[in-house]
């Protein structure tokens, strides 16, 4: 579909992660326990790493929340889930480190936020997701007010407000 349809180009790594969250709340439990474990799944994880984006970890924390019936907080996901305090994490520390250091925008306005996620670094693994996760966490059930503001002080709206709406729905 991507490739029949190149203005679509730029969502290609989010529905990775979407097909990628199916399989993980659905197929996997008609799978073997330790499937997760196997051979098989190594060769997946090794021919996929290059794929999707960091939005994977965030909804299968919100799957957690979910499960576990708490409000998703950028605290919580940064410090419980992928564990950034941890010295065997530090890995997700370094990809995270935009958002540890602008933890406080979460009370600032949509208008900092796409302030912070236009400084950057190209490379970063954040970079196309931060101002639509820092938003959600900002505001996890925004009203159709709310969407105006976020969309308008968006980086890239199209693609922060499919992130958004992703995040919002699921």
């Amino acid at each position: 579909m991507f490739d029949s349809h190149p203005q679509l180009e730029v969502l290609r790594e989010v529905f990775f992660d979407l097909l990628m969250i199916n399989f993980f709340s659905a197929d996997v439990k008609k799978l073997e326990e330790d499937y997760l474990d196997s051979k098989e799944w190594e060769q997946i994880e090794e021919d996929t790493l290059d794929r999707g984006t960091e939005l994977l970890n965030l909804l299968l924390y919100l799957n957690e929340c979910e499960d576990e019936d708490i409000e998703p907080e950028l605290e919580d996901y940064l410090k419980e889930f992928l564990l950034v305090d941890e010295d065997e994490f530090q890995d997700e520390y370094r990809i995270y480190e935009p958002v540890i250091a602008n933890q406080i925008l979460i009370e600032s306005s949509t208008i900092e936020i796409a302030k912070a996620a236009g400084k950057l670094p190209e490379d970063s693994e954040l970079k196309e997701i931060f101002y639509p996760m820092m938003c959600f966490f900002q505001n996890t059930t925004p009203t159709d007010s709310d969407k105006v503001e976020i969309a308008a002080s968006a980086v890239d709206k199209e693609f922060d407000m499919a992130v958004l709406a992703i995040l919002t729905s699921f």
